[in-house]
């Protein structure tokens, strides 16, 4: 009876053996240093904001001698993967990079959210400013944004603007539009830049508003034309399109669009300097900035205190614009 308890606890020891190897790295790992760092975005790849965290995350494999992972989170808008990030314990080990709009604009939008941007959240890098356009098919009678504005005037019966998605600047930007020229101007939200400009190359829609980055590739093919630029100067990018300001529209000069990285709040000051430090020298990295212009964006490399002033910036910016237009978002 001894010989054969002795030799059930050891298979039983070799059987847990067996159990552990067969585990992934991150499930064996989970909890200490030497657990795989997930990188997490709120959309699916293909993207903008996908192609710069993996060349991001390529560059950090090297740097930070750690395996990096990026988890695609796309739903409601990027706000799911800002939930994961939030219920993520704060060891350096999640990371989330997101746009702008669900740390600026969507707390002045939401009736509800499930996350508060500033506190539950740690600000790590600004990594990349993306320049936004208004792009309309080259088969349009109009070639720039005032003969735009004034086709639409003759034909208030098409007054659709294609939006990525509803309750950002570009709405409230096309709001301010629609009043100064007096024409009921229609935001027309799609589920992703490419459905929309999709509409807009077949002329179904007389114009839409992106990230350059999202339409650069159609752009130099031919299949677009772009008719101003969205903020308060002209992109590098595209140094012979003229702002919408300069076009004489109003209601787009506050409208900016940023990738920035953050991790979930109560994060090791020493460990949020660390990646701080990794990720600036990697976006300002001369090869990395090139790859960058080629995809419509541009490195910006700011630290997080400056993120910080940043969002309180233009949440300041935008709250009084916000709360005369009336628009609450209950999804």
């Amino acid at each position: 009876m001894k010989h054969t308890l002795n030799f059930l606890r050891k298979l039983a020891s070799a059987f847990a053996t067996v159990l552990v190897l067969g585990l992934p790295c991150g499930a064996v790992n989970a909890g200490n240093a030497d657990a795989p760092t997930r990188i997490i975005i709120g959309f699916a790849p293909g993207g903008a904001l996908d192609a710069l965290t993996r060349l991001l995350a390529e560059r950090l494999r090297t740097s930070l001698g750690e395996i990096i992972l990026v988890e695609n989170k796309p739903g409601a808008s990027g706000r799911m993967a800002l939930e994961a990030v939030k219920r993520a314990p704060p060891d350096g080990k999640t990371i989330l990079i997101t746009a702008s709009s669900p740390i600026v604009m969507y707390p002045l939008t939401y009736k509800r959210l499930p996350y508060d941007p500033d506190k539950d959240l740690a600000p790590v890098a600004n990594l990349a400013d993306v320049p936004m356009v208004v792009s309309t098919s080259p088969d349009q009678p109009y070639k720039t944004m005032p003969e735009y504005v004034a086709w639409v005037k003759r034909h208030p019966e098409s007054p659709g603007v294609g939006l990525v998605a509803l309750g950002g600047g570009t709405h409230f930007g096309t709001l301010s539009l629609a009043k100064s020229i007096n024409v009921p101007l229609t935001p027309a939200a799609y589920r992703g830049g490419a459905p929309m400009l999709s509409d807009v190359m077949g002329g179904m829609l007389p114009i839409g508003i992106d990230a350059v980055a999202t339409q650069f590739g159609l752009y130099k093919a031919g299949k677009l034309r772009y008719l101003g630029v969205l903020g308060s100067k002209r992109t590098a990018l595209l140094p012979d399109i003229p702002t919408l300001k300069e076009a004489g529209v109003p209601g787009f000069d506050a409208v900016t669009n940023w990738y920035a990285a953050f991790v979930p709040a109560g994060t090791p000051s020493a460990t949020v300097g660390r990646l701080e430090k990794a990720m600036i020298e990697a976006v300002m990295e001369p090869g990395f900035r090139a790859k960058l212009a080629e995809l419509g964006m541009e490195s910006s490399g700011r630290p997080a205190s400056e993120v910080r002033k940043l969002i309180q910036a233009e949440r300041a910016q935008w709250k009084p614009i916000v709360e005369a237009s009336g628009f609450t978002a209950d999804e």
